[in-house]
């Protein structure tokens, strides 16, 4: 990577997100994708104090199904003068942010709603990956042919291939990758909101749980969820006459690392790392001025659970392969030097793409949270990994 002097993001600082809002989190919601994304969406407004017509930017992911001009409508929104979707999966969920943050900075928009729903349990579950997917001759397709033939076809395969050989490199063990899940769902259980609300693990349940592709279980794997998530991005000079406190936009950024594939960057140099979140960290540190000793608590993207060991590592929380440590002296759980996915994350709460965890950033920053981190001044959020991803450095605004 070419030497760049540091980045200097004008929205930075002056960009806040003043609402949040979501659907209860299910196996079955009962009712479209549409009406989970309106109803995400009017509550979230409803906690920045906003009215729909006041909206004029709406960004989500391209894999959402519910058209930005229907959410629209749908909640009596007048003329949109932005609107943008992301693509890569659960790599967008920071992304939705950071294009809103921008507008907002620009003058293309003054009050951005990101939102992402579907039906991801009862309707279309990603989990399958590619089965059934009719074979398009395409670009974004073509790659498939060296994996599935041989049996590489879903998410969990494909992040299978990078774990075995993470512990293979790092001496970590399956009972490092059970200690995310542990910690999430300690913190699910406390939480009423999550689907796995009173229900906490102990380390003996995650190795006794089948096995899904070695050297992943069942308990290394995400939820498949229904609901909706919704954030209001606008001015920090009009959060602060919010109905809620803000959380301040500190940085927010994207990142592809060379050799990027979805899920199957195998022909990279090294298996063991994740050079796309590498990218974002650097760029997170650069524009906040922040590092990671002045995170109180994070929120990293656990839709499996090796994936949370090579963050911290490319995030500098800890160096290359000293994760195993770092959770092996408890420090992603309560109490801990990094509470982490204190809403219970993907594993514990829902699987939301990674919005509920913006969601429980900014409820950190307020000092709203359930499973709240005493003095919490900053928290680092992360999108999908192994795909174009995207971060936020959320802060407490001290006016």
């Amino acid at each position: 990577m070419s030497a760049r002097s540091p980045r200097h993001h004008s929205f930075a600082g002056t960009t806040a997100i003043s609402g949040i809002g979501a659907t209860e989190f299910s196996k079955d919601s009962g009712r479209s994708e549409l009406r989970l994304a309106a109803e995400a969406v009017r509550s979230a407004l409803d906690d920045a104090g906003i009215a729909p017509a006041e909206v004029d930017g709406l960004v989500t992911f391209s894999a959402d199904t519910n058209p930005e001009i229907e959410v629209a409508r749908t909640l009596g929104m007048g003329d949109l003068t932005f609107f943008s979707r992301i693509h890569y999966g659960g790599g967008a969920a920071c992304g939705t942010v950071h294009q809103a943050a921008m507008a907002v900075a620009s003058g293309a928009a003054d009050v951005v709603v990101c939102y992402r729903a579907f039906n991801e349990r009862s309707g279309h579950r990603f989990g399958t990956g590619i089965q059934g997917r009719a074979p398009v001759a395409n670009a974004e397709n073509a790659h498939f042919s060296w994996y599935a033939p041989q049996g590489l076809l879903t998410p969990a395969s494909w992040v299978a291939m990078f774990a075995q050989r993470y512990l293979h490199a790092t001496g970590a063990t399956t009972e490092d990758f059970g200690r995310v899940a542990v910690a999430d769902r300690a913190f699910a259980a406390t939480n009423p909101a999550a689907w796995f609300y009173g229900k906490p693990i102990t380390l003996e349940d995650h190795q006794a749980s089948r096995w899904i592709v070695e050297p992943l279980r069942l308990l290394d794997c995400c939820q498949e969820s229904d609901g909706g998530q919704a954030i209001v991005v606008t001015s920090l000079e009009r959060a602060r006459d919010g109905a809620r406190a803000p959380a301040v936009i500190e940085a927010a950024a994207q990142g592809s690392g060379a050799q990027q594939d979805m899920m199957t960057s195998y022909y990279r140099d090294d298996m063991t790392r994740l050079p796309e979140m590498g990218v974002v960290a650097r760029q997170l540190w650069e524009t906040s001025g922040l590092g990671p000793d002045d995170m109180q608590c994070a929120v990293l993207y656990d839709h499996f659970t090796p994936f949370v060991l090579y963050q911290l590592e490319e995030l500098g929380f800890c160096e290359w392969g000293e994760a195993k440590e770092f959770l092996r002296d408890g420090h992603l759980m309560p109490g801990g030097k990094l509470p982490t996915n204190t809403h219970g994350g993907q594993l514990g709460e829902a699987y939301i793409h990674g919005m509920n965890g913006i969601a429980e950033g900014v409820r950190q920053m307020r000092g709203s949270a359930v499973n709240q981190v005493e003095g919490a001044e900053h928290v680092v959020v992360t999108a999908g990994t192994g795909v174009p991803t995207s971060g936020l450095i959320l802060g407490v605004d001290r006016r």
